[in-house]
Order: C-alpha cells, then structure tokens, then sequence
C-alpha cells in the first residue's frame, strides 16, 4: 500500500470559545480523525448528539452523515480543542476496511501519537503545501499509532485503566531518561503511592520494572544494529554506567553484554 493515494484537504489543532456547529447531513467528502484534548463538545453517533470528552477519538467515513457542536447560549459546553484531519485516498480506504472502527473510542493520551499529529499539521503548513512523502507517511504513522491506541483502550470507560495507560505511555517515552516515580505518579495526576499501585495491578510489573525491560530493548536493538560501543549503549539507553549495565543485562540474560555482542 506503499505508492498508493493519499490526499489531506485539512489538518490542523482547533480551538473553539464561542458556540460552533460544523454539519454536514449531507454525508461526508473525507474521512475524518478527531481527537479530543480539551474541553467538551457534542458530535452526531449513531443518530443521536453524544458528549464527547477529552481522550475522545472519533472517526467517520466518507458518506456518513456528521455533525460538529461546540458550545450554545441555551446550553453552555464550554470551549473545546481538538486534532483533526480530513483525508481521502486508496490507501487509507484499504486501511479502513481492515477491520470494523468504533465511532468514539475513549483513549489514553499518548504523547507520541500527538508529537506525530503536530508534525503532520506542520508539515502541511508550508507554503509548498509540505512534502507528498512526508505527509503520506505521517499521516499512514498516526493511523497505525491510532489503531494501537483503539486496541489498548478498555472495553469500559475504566478510569484505572486509562491513568495506568496514560503512565505507560509516558514510561515509553522517558525511559531512555531518567524516569522519576513522582514525574511519572505528576503527569498522570495522582498520588505517587497510587501511581505504584495502579500500575502494578493492571500490568503486572512495577513502574521501575518496566524501564528495565524498554532499556535492556532498546539495548538489545542498538548492539545488534549499531557499532556503537557498550559504554555509549549504557549511556544512550538510560542505564547511566556501564558497570550498572553490565550487572542488569548479565542477571536478565545470563551473559555479559561484551559476550551476547560478540556471539551474535
């Protein structure tokens, strides 16, 4: 699926303060992906207007029919923002039918997932209109990264579950730093007591537990693809010292990292 179309008529961060209604009962021209940071709004599913919150992602087909409302002096919302794009193409029409989409999917908040939108948004945001490659393969990456964060959402609403996602994603992201428990316990807006806990009962290892297991990954990647030395690979993977390195990596898999180099 590679050479095939792809064609974004907009992308872009939006934030509304005053009443909005974006309808269009017509049906649709585009698919479109939208993601709900901020505030609240109300949006048309399956025939009725729905609350949406943020960590809402909604995604609609061309053809159906959709409606947008922010806010109205009857009935106050508030303000909302959002990430959207509204795209056509053969490839994301092969993506589509892959599998059946849910309309609304609560997700956790995923910094990379956001960190690829903000890219793709800036890209399109040249004067050249940005790159067709670049722009195909950032919004083909936020697909796929949607697609995960849809199958790692809870069948319920589960708030547990979503904090214990919201610090994983987090962990993923700072594990080659240094990764704090109350940085960790902060971004999700917990206590660091519950943060531990929380953690622990849905997946079964520790917070500190799983930065070992994503450094000794990311280890493992980097002295099978690099010619980088051990030490760098210490260095560049969070462990700090080699000497620390070397005492994880020889209790997780019996060799030391000199000698799983040299044999593989």
């Amino acid at each position: 699926m590679d050479n095939q179309e792809i064609d974004i008529q907009l992308t872009s961060f939006s934030r509304h303060v005053q009443p909005f209604l974006q309808p269009f009962r017509e049906g649709l021209d585009t698919y479109i992906l939208r993601l709900q940071v901020e505030g609240e709004c109300e949006a048309l599913i399956e025939g009725r207007m729905t609350v949406i919150m943020p960590g809402d992602l909604l995604l609609f087909p061309p053809g159906e029919v959709y409606e947008l409302r922010v806010g109205e002096k009857e009935s106050p919302l508030g303000f909302s923002a959002d990430y959207y794009v509204m795209c056509t193409g053969t490839w994301l029409d092969q993506w589509w039918n892959e599998r059946e989409r849910p309309r609304k999917t609560r997700i956790a908040e995923d910094g990379r997932l956001l960190s690829v939108w903000q890219q793709l948004i800036l890209e399109k945001r040249r004067l050249d209109g940005g790159s067709p490659e670049i722009v195909a393969a950032l919004l083909k990456a936020l697909c796929l990264l949607l697609d995960r964060a849809i199958a790692e959402a809870p069948a319920t609403s589960s708030a547990s579950l979503l904090l214990a996602l919201k610090m994983k994603n987090y962990v993923e992201e700072h594990a080659a730093s240094q990764v704090r428990l109350e940085e960790v316990a902060r971004h999700a807006g917990i206590s660091v007591t519950r943060a531990v806990h929380l953690f622990k009962e849905q997946f079964g290892y520790s917070i500190l537990q799983y930065v070992g297991q994503l450094r000794l990954a990311m280890a493992l990647r980097m002295m099978d693809n690099s010619n980088y030395t051990l030490e760098r690979i210490a260095e560049e993977t969070g462990f700090g010292s080699y000497t620390y390195f070397h005492r994880v990596f020889r209790e997780r898999y019996g060799v030391s990292p000199g000698a799983y180099r040299r044999r593989s």
